[in-house]
C-alpha cells in the first residue's frame, strides 16, 4: 500500500534528489498518516539583504530577500527562521546580551524574536499602515526603538511592550526653515556616544538634524548638496562623518556652523581650478573609528570610467589606504569591536562583509587584512550543485580519517586567528548515527561533509560539516591565462564539470564522471605520494555506428552545427588532456586511474549516464547512449566494452532498424580517433601524449573541425541537411511507449546493480553478477566470473557474460535492490580499506581480498532464496529469484514520473520511497509477504 505525501511547494523540474526528511510515526498513528518534517537547512543564504551582529554574545544574523532569517553562531552552532509574510528583510538590530532581535520587513512590520528557546520564535509584532519603514536604530540598553520613514518622520517604540510611544519627530519641524523642500525619506538614525538624549537623523536630500529628545526640538541642522547614504559618529561624541553619492566624505563638528570641516573624495583625483571633479560611484555604506591611528571603512566611491571595476571595500588606516576587492556585490558590512559601549575607546579587530553569494571576514588587526577561514558550510554553493548523494550508517573510523585529511587543507593566505563569531555552546547529546553528503559541483569540486545529531544548547538540531574537498581538474592539463585565473564568474561551459559519482564507504574507494565523457578513479591514503597518472582509452559506440570514409567529416560538421552540445563536448575533450607530468598528491584521495572515452569515425563520445564500482570485485562499470564499458581498476584495464544491442543478444525485444556490420573495435587510448586501417592494439592504445608530433596533428585536426563548424554555422552549404534525428545529449524517457524506433535506437543505460545473486533462471548457487538497467525498463543481467584473490587477481583476467533479461517495467529503471528470504536488505558485498602506497619498510600493502561467496547459505531455501526489487519511473516489480517469477507489481504513478527512489531498511521491515515530479512522496512500507 503506498502513502503519498503532499508538499505545500512543488520543487521545480530541474531537481533530481532527496534531501533529509524525518518521518514521524506515533505509535497510535497508522503509517499512511506520516508527516514529513523539515529538520535542517545549509548553504549560503539565497540572496542577502541584511546582517546584524552580537559583541557580547557573538552570534551574527543574516536576514534575506524572502523573509528567512540565518543566525550564525561557533562552528556547528546554526539556525533557520522564516517570517510568514516572507518579505524582505531591510535590517535588523539585536538587543544586546538580551537573546533578542528586532527585524524591519519590506512589508513596513517590525518583529521582536526571542532567541533564548530552543527554536527561536516571534514575541511581539507592530505593522505600519499609512508609512514605509526606511530605518530602524536600537541604542544599547535602551528600551526605545527608533523607526525612520519614508515621509521623513521618526516614531518611537517601546521594546517592552512594543508599542508606539507616541513620541513623533516630524519631519517638518525637524529641518524647519532650514529647506523649503520635503528632505525625503530618514536614511540614518543614531545616538550620540556621549549623550543618548540626542539623536543624529539623516535625510537622504542631504539634511543631517541633531535633535534632542528632552526639549524636543532640533539643535543643530547641517545641509550639504549631496545625497547622504550613512553617517558615522566619533567615540567622544563631538564629530561625525558622512558618505554622499558622488563619492565624498564629509566630517562635521557638532556644534559647527553648518559647514565641513573637511571634505575628502579617496577614490576621486583632485580638481584642478576652473574643472569638475571626476565622477565616482556611489558609497553605499560607511563606518569610521577613531583610535590611536584612525579607521575608516567604506564600500564603493570607485570612479565609474575605472576599467574592470569590481566591487571593494576600502580600508583607510593613518596614512595608508587598502582596497579590497570582493568577488560579488557587497551587500553589508559592519566592524567587530571588543566592546558593546558606542562611548568607549573603539579600536576594530574585525570587519564582516556580507557579499551576494559569500560571507567573508577580515582580520584588521594584521598587515595585508587577511581573510578569516570560514568555518560554515556555505561553499556547498560555491558554484551549483551538479549531484548529490547521501550515506548513512558509515564505518566508524571513516569520519575521523576524513577529518584528519581535511584538517590539512588549509590554504595559505589565512588569518592565524580564531574565527570571530563563536556564539553558543553545544550540549551533552548523543550521535545517534553518522551521516555523509557528497556534493558535486560545476567547478570540479567535490565536497564531502558530515551530518550529526548532535544538540546544542543554541538554535540547531542537526550539523553540517565539511570534512574534505576535492578538485578533479587537477588531473588535467589547464593551461589558464591570468585573466581566466583572476576571472570569478561561473561559466556556463565548464569542461571539468562533475556528473555523477560513485562511492563505497567501507573501502573508500571513489569514482567520478564529468561532462567531458571520463571516469576518475581515486583511492584513499593517508600518505602523500607523487605519480604518474595512468590513463585508459576506449571507444564506446551502439551498433552499428561506424560512417563511411567520405561521410565522417560532413556528418561531424552538420551534427555539431545542429546541436550546439556537441561544440562543447569537444571543446571538453580538448581542454581535458591528461598530464603527462607526474602529480603531487596529498594524503586523502589520490588519482588511481582515468578513464576516457575517445571519438569515433567522427563522433564525439556521448555523455556518461550512469556510474558504479564494487570494491570486492575490483570494477568499475559505467553506461551512456551507446553501451556499457567495465574496466577492472586493480589490472588497468578495459574487461567489457558493448552496445547496448549486443546486451540482449539474440533475445532483443524491440524491432530496430538495420545497421551496417560492425566493424571489430579496441580499447584505445587518449583522444584519438578510431578509423579503418591496419592499426594494431598496440598502436591504438597509445596515448596521444606519448608522441608530441601526434598530439600536435590531433589538435590541429579538432581546431580544423571546430572552426569548419563555426563557418558552416553562419553560412551553410548548399543542400545541407543537419541529422537532427540523432540527438546526442541522453534523455531519460518520460514515456512508457517503446513504440518509437528512434528511442529505442539510443536506449540508454540508467542503472548498475552488483551482487551476488542466481544469474539464471533455475540456478542453485550463488554468483557475482552485475545488473544493467536502461531507459526503455529493461533489466539485463551480466555474470562476472572472477579469478581466485590474491596475486592470480593481479595477474588472470576478469571474464564477463552476457546472460540476458530479468524483467521489463514501464518507464527508464532507476533502483534496484536484493532481499533475502526472510524480506530482509541485502547490502552489496565490499572489502575493507587498506593503504594502497608503500609502508615505512618499503613493501607495498596488499589488500587481503575476502574470496566471493559461490554457494548460499545454508540456512536459505534454494527454492526462493531472493528477491530483486526493481523501481522504475513508472512501476515497481518484486521478482522472486532464481525462479524469475513476478510475485509482486505497482503502477506507481500515471500522470507524473519519479525523479529518485531508494529501498530503505527499517524497523518493521522494507519500505520503497518514491520522489515524483509533481512534488509527491510516495512510500510503500509492506513490499510483499514473502510467506
Amino acid at each position: 500500500m503506498f502513502t503519498t505525501i503532499r508538499l505545500t511547494k512543488q520543487p521545480p523540474p530541474t531537481f533530481k534528489w532527496i534531501f533529509f526528511l524525518t518521518y514521524s510515526l506515533p505509535a497510535s498513528v497508522l503509517p499512511p498518516l506520516c508527516m514529513s518534517n523539515q529538520t535542517v537547512r545549509h548553504g549560503f543564504p539565497y540572496q542577502p539583504s541584511s546582517m546584524a551582529f552580537d559583541p557580547v554574545q557573538k552570534i551574527l544574523a543574516i536576514g534575506t530577500q524572502s523573509g528567512a532569517l540565518r543566525l550564525f553562531g561557533r562552528p556547528g552552532v546554526e539556525c533557520y527562521c522564516q517570517h510568514e509574510s516572507g518579505s524582505a528583510v531591510i535590517q535588523l538590530q539585536f538587543l544586546i546580551n538580551e537573546g533578542a532581535l528586532v527585524s524591519a520587513l519590506a512589508d513596513d512590520s517590525v518583529h521582536l524574536w526571542n532567541l533564548r528557546q530552543k527554536r527561536p520564535a516571534i514575541l511581539h509584532s507592530l505593522k505600519f499602515n499609512r508609512e514605509r519603514i526606511t530605518f530602524c536604530h536600537l541604542p544599547f540598553q535602551s528600551k526605545w526603538l527608533y523607526i525612520g520613514t519614508e515621509r521623513g518622520n521618526v516614531h518611537i517604540v517601546n521594546v517592552e511592550s512594543f508599542m508606539l510611544s507616541g513620541y513623533v519627530i516630524m519631519w517638518n519641524k525637524a529641518i524647519e526653515l532650514s529647506s523649503k523642500a520635503h528632505p525625503g525619506p530618514v536614511v540614518h538614525i543614531s545616538d550620540n556616544p556621549m549623550d543618548e538624549g540626542k539623536l543624529i537623523i539623516g535625510f537622504e536630500s542631504g539634511i543631517v538634524v541633531l535633535w534632542d529628545l528632552k526639549s524636543k526640538k532640533a539643535e543643530y541642522r547641517y545641509a550639504h548638496d549631496e545625497a547622504i547614504h550613512s553617517v558615522a559618529w566619533h567615540h567622544e561624541g563631538k564629530q561625525f562623518i558622512c558618505s554622499h553619492s558622488d563619492g565624498t566624505l564629509t566630517t562635521w563638528n557638532v556644534r559647527g556652523q553648518g559647514r565641513p570641516i573637511q571634505t575628502i573624495t579617496p577614490h576621486g583625483k583632485e580638481a584642478e581650478p576652473n574643472t569638475e571633479t571626476e565622477a565616482s560611484s556611489v558609497v553605499q555604506s560607511f563606518v569610521a573609528w577613531t583610535c590611536l591611528s584612525p579607521f575608516i571603512i567604506f564600500s564603493g566611491g570607485l570612479s565609474y570610467d575605472t576599467v574592470g571595476r569590481r566591487p571593494c571595500l576600502t580600508v583607510m588606516h593613518g596614512k595608508s589606504t587598502a582596497v579590497l576587492e570582493m568577488d560579488y556585490p557587497i551587500v553589508d558590512f559592519l566592524t567587530l569591536c571588543e566592546t558593546p559601549y558606542p562611548n568607549d575607546f573603539q579600536e576594530p579587530y574585525a570587519v564582516v562583509v556580507l557579499l551576494e553569494k559569500d560571507l567573508v571576514v577580515i582580520d584588521l588587526a594584521q598587515n595585508g587584512y587577511p581573510i578569516f577561514e570560514n568555518p560554515y558550510p556555505l561553499t556547498i554553493h560555491e558554484s551549483p550543485v551538479t549531484c548529490c548523494e547521501y550515506f548513512a550508517d558509515c564505518p566508524v573510523d571513516l569520519i575521523p580519517a576524513l577529518y584528519s585529511v581535511g584538517s590539512r587543507q588549509k590554504r595559505q593566505g589565512y588569518s592565524k586567528k580564531e574565527w570571530p563569531v563563536s556564539g553558543g555552546n553545544w550540549g551533552q547529546g548523543t550521535l545517534s548515527y553518522p551521516e555523509i553528503i557528497i556534493t558535486g559541483n560545476f567547478l570540479n569540486s567535490l565536497l564531502i561533509s558530515i551530518t550529526t545529531s548532535l544538540f546544542p544548547v543554541l538554535f540547531l538540531l542537526v550539523m553540517l560539516q565539511v570534512l574534505y574537498k576535492l578538485k578533479t581538474a587537477k588531473v588535467f592539463d589547464r593551461n589558464r591565462s591570468k585573466e581566466d585565473k583572476g576571472s570569478t564568474e561561473v561559466s556556463d561551459e565548464d569542461p571539468f564539470a562533475i556528473q555523477i559519482m560513485a562511492w563505497c564507504p567501507e573501502s573508500r574507494m571513489l569514482c567520478v564522471a564529468g561532462v567531458s565523457a571520463n571516469v576518475i578513479v581515486y583511492r584513499f591514503s593517508k600518505l602523500e605520494v607523487t605519480t604518474e597518472v595512468v590513463q585508459v582509452g576506449l571507444a564506446l559506440t551502439p551498433e552499428g555506428s561506424n560512417f563511411p570514409r567520405l561521410h565522417r567529416l560532413s556528418f561531424c560538421l552538420s551534427s555539431l552545427r545542429s546541436h550546439s552540445l556537441l561544440l562543447f563536448v569537444a571543446f571538453c575533450l580538448l581542454a581535458c588532456r591528461v598530464r603527462s607530468t607526474p602529480l603531487k598528491q596529498s594524503a586523502g584521495y589520490q588519482v588511481d586511474l582515468v578513464i576516457q572515452l575517445v571519438w569515433v569515425s567522427g563522433e564525439p563520445p556521448q555523455q556518461i549516464s550512469s556510474l558504479a564500482l564494487n570494491s570486492t570485485y575490483g570494477l568499475v562499470v559505467f553506461g551512456n547512449s551507446n553501451g556499457v564499458a567495465v574496466v577492472d581498476y586493480i589490472q588497468k584495464t578495459v574487461v567489457l566494452n558493448l552496445g547496448t544491442v549486443e546486451l540482449y543478444g539474440s533475445n532483443d525485444p524491440y524491432q530496430r532498424q538495420p545497421r551496417s556490420p560492425r566493424k571489430s573495435r579496441q580499447p584505445s587510448g587518449g583522444l584519438c580517433d578510431i578509423n579503418e586501417g591496419s592499426a594494431t592494439s598496440e598502436d591504438r592504445c597509445k596515448s596521444p601524449t606519448s608522441g608530441t608530433l601526434l598530439y600536435f596533428c590531433l589538435r590541429v585536426l579538432y581546431l580544423f573541425v571546430f572552426l569548419a563548424t563555426v563557418l558552416l554555422s553562419v553560412c551553410p552549404p548548399r543542400g545541407a541537411n543537419p541529422l537532427d534525428h540523432r540527438d546526442n545529449s541522453f534523455s531519460r524517457s518520460r514515456s512508457s511507449s517503446v513504440t518509437s524506433i528512434d528511442k529505442e535506437s539510443r536506449e540508454a543505460i540508467s542503472l548498475f546493480y552488483f551482487c551476488e545473486t542466481f544469474a539464471r533462471k533455475g540456478d542453485s548457487t550463488l554468483t557475482p553478477c552485475l545488473y544493467v538497467g536502461t531507459s526503455l525498463g529493461t533489466v539485463l543481467v551480466l555474470v562476472l566470473t572472477l579469478p581466485p584473490a590474491g596475486e592470480q587477481r593481479q595477474l588472470q583476467p576478469v571474464i564477463i557474460s552476457p546472460v540476458g533479461m530479468l524483467v521489463r517495467l514501464k518507464g527508464s529503471v532507476l533502483r534496484m535492490a536484493l532481499l533475502d528470504s526472510s524480506g530482509s536488505l541485502l547490502p552489496p558485498s565490499f572489502d575493507p580499506w587498506f593503504e594502497p602506497n608503500v609502508t615505512t619498510d618499503g613493501e607495498e600493502k596488499v589488500p587481503k581480498r575476502r574470496p566471493v561467496s559461490v554457494s548460499p547459505s545454508t540456512s536459505q531455501d534454494l527454492s526462493e532464496s531472493q528477491y530483486a526489487v526493481v523501481c522504475s519511473e513508472k512501476q515497481a516489480k518484486v521478482v522472486s529469484l532464481p525462479s524469475q517469477t513476478c510475485i509482486y507489481k505497482h503502477n506507481i504513478t500515471e500522470t507524473s514520473f519519479i525523479l529518485r527512489a531508494d529501498v530503505v531498511q527499517m524497523t518493521q521491515g522494507v519500505c520503497l520511497a518514491c520522489f515524483c515530479a509533481n512534488g509527491n512522496f510516495k512510500i510503500e512500507f509492506k513490499l510483499f509477504c514473502p510467506h
